[in-house]
């Protein structure tokens, strides 16, 4: 059993605390802005009033905080790094820039503190069912170290490099999953078009080898106007947004995932965006 905190109660956060609490662990947790939530007191996690509290003897600190801009304000301009005990690891689960790892990393480092990333493919039933997918940027050692961590919360694990490769992987994954599902949404639209039943179209495109798992999921979800959020758009733009600067960054230039990046960003503007990825098929329907 180790003594862990989980920094940032979304719905992601608040489920990974739950279920490391449930798994034997000792878990604090805080979040920026005040949350009551029964299912972290039923499965024994301790929410703390202010980070320092709840960071306070930690071995492990997990941080699930939703940006870059995020992180930064806790970790950098509100010192969370300074509160930690030199030898702490933390592990940065959320979604964020690579050029915002080799910033953390650093400051991390000349702190006596490691750094280790573990960005998450999966949503909240993931969660819950210990199911998570890890891509992981760091050292092997540190990877090990967590290694009780990675075991409850996920299914598998990836190691993709050193520190900053993950979150590069992390977002080309989700890039490549909105980039699908836009697809989808605009060529069922065609087909409403060309006549077709709707459900026979996504029948149809599903048993063709050309169409992913990952896209036959967004189509039945499509079909069902299953728009609950799992990966809502709102996040998605964030993600295609944070891809769009690293690539300029690098001299890089992504016009496919730049024009998507326009659909989301026009279903955002729509008012969609705390509805599922899926809900971007709405301008078509």
């Amino acid at each position: 059993m180790t003594k862990l905190a989980v920094i940032g109660l979304g719905a992601m956060g608040r489920r990974m605390a739950c279920v490391l609490a449930t798994a034997g662990h000792h878990v604090s947790a805080w979040n920026r802005t005040p949350l009551e939530d029964g299912a972290l007191d039923a499965a024994g996690v301790r929410q703390d009033d202010d980070l320092a509290s709840a960071i306070s003897g930690a071995a492990v600190i997990i941080s699930m905080l939703r940006d870059d801009v995020a992180s930064r304000a806790v970790w950098i301009e509100g010192a969370g790094l300074d509160q930690l005990s030199p030898g702490s690891l933390l592990i940065e689960c959320a979604t964020v820039s690579p050029a915002w790892i080799a910033e953390l990393a650093a400051a991390a480092d000349a702190r006596g503190l490691t750094l280790l990333e573990a960005p998450v493919l999966g949503s909240r039933p993931q969660v819950e069912a210990g199911a998570l997918i890890f891509l992981l940027g760091g050292e092997g050692g540190d990877i090990e170290r967590a290694g009780p961590l990675f075991e409850a919360l996920g299914a598998a694990r990836h190691h993709c490099g050193p520190l900053g490769h993950a979150s590069a992987m992390k977002l080309a994954a989700n890039s490549l999953f909105a980039l699908q599902v836009a697809a989808l949404g605009e060529l069922l639209g065609y087909l409403r078009g060309q006549g077709f039943d709707e459900a026979r179209a996504v029948e149809l495109l599903s048993a063709l080898p050309v169409t992913s798992p990952v896209a036959k999921a967004a189509a039945a979800g499509i079909e069902a106007r299953a728009f609950a959020p799992l990966f809502p758009i709102e996040l998605v733009v964030k993600d295609l947004t944070c891809l769009a600067t690293a690539a300029s960054d690098l001299g890089i230039g992504l016009p496919l995932a730049g024009a998507v990046g326009g659909v989301y960003r026009a279903a955002l503007e729509a008012g969609r965006g705390e509805e599922n990825i899926t809900a971007v098929a709405a301008a078509y329907l």
